[in-house]
């Protein structure tokens, strides 16, 4: 593509779709644009980390780091509505995305936030993240090491990354940067991991 999903402010000439989320608890109907990340359909990887992570807590601050057009903020939202989602995008095409779609499902628990927004909690209870990979392997580390270090003690991450594009190099410096990172689903080429601090 000539423009990275990942751009601030994306130039892509607006191209409104439709992506249709279901699951056996929550059915979302959610409005998608050019410029933000699979505007199309369902990204695999996406569909299964919802299909496969064990429920979010009831309550607590809960973060999508790299929301887009929020299809996994909002089903957190959705299944825990006690708690606070987090959508955090530097596309700001995609955080206005997600703030359309909870509104029209009304889910008043989610906040889309820029990643260097003030009024961002200093801890979350849970992060779901469909990492930007194409970003480089260096300024991944960079994101996932800050973010990961915002994780309440004994509360986990939970991270879905295709094979082809780094999972088990992904897998084995988490590890080595004091991670515990078990592979706990895997499906058409990607995998999730959950995110822990060894010894947690």
């Amino acid at each position: 593509m000539s423009e990275q999903y990942f751009a601030s402010e994306p130039a892509a000439v607006h191209r409104e779709g439709t992506v249709h989320v279901v699951l056996p608890d929550v059915h979302l109907e959610l409005t998608t644009d050019s410029g933000v990340f699979s505007p199309r359909r369902l990204d695999a990887g996406t569909r299964l980390l919802l299909d496969t992570a064990p429920p979010p807590p009831a309550a607590g601050d809960l973060l999508d780091l790299g929301a887009g057009y929020g299809p996994m903020a909002l089903v957190m939202a959705a299944r825990s509505p006690g708690a606070r989602v987090w959508a955090v995008d530097v596309n700001t095409r995609a955080l206005a995305l997600t703030s359309a779609n909870a509104e029209r499902a009304g889910l008043p628990n989610v906040t889309s936030a820029l990643p260097d927004d003030p009024g961002l909690p200093q801890s979350f209870d849970l992060i779901w993240c469909n990492p930007p990979i194409r970003i480089g392997k260096q300024a991944l580390h960079e994101l996932l090491a800050r973010w990961l270090g915002r994780l309440a003690a004994g509360a986990p991450g939970y991270l879905v990354v295709q094979r082809n594009l780094g999972s088990d190099s992904l897998q084995q410096w988490l590890t080595r940067s004091g991670w515990s990172a078990v592979r706990v689903a895997a499906r058409s080429g990607f995998r999730v991991f959950e995110v822990r601090r060894a010894g947690e």
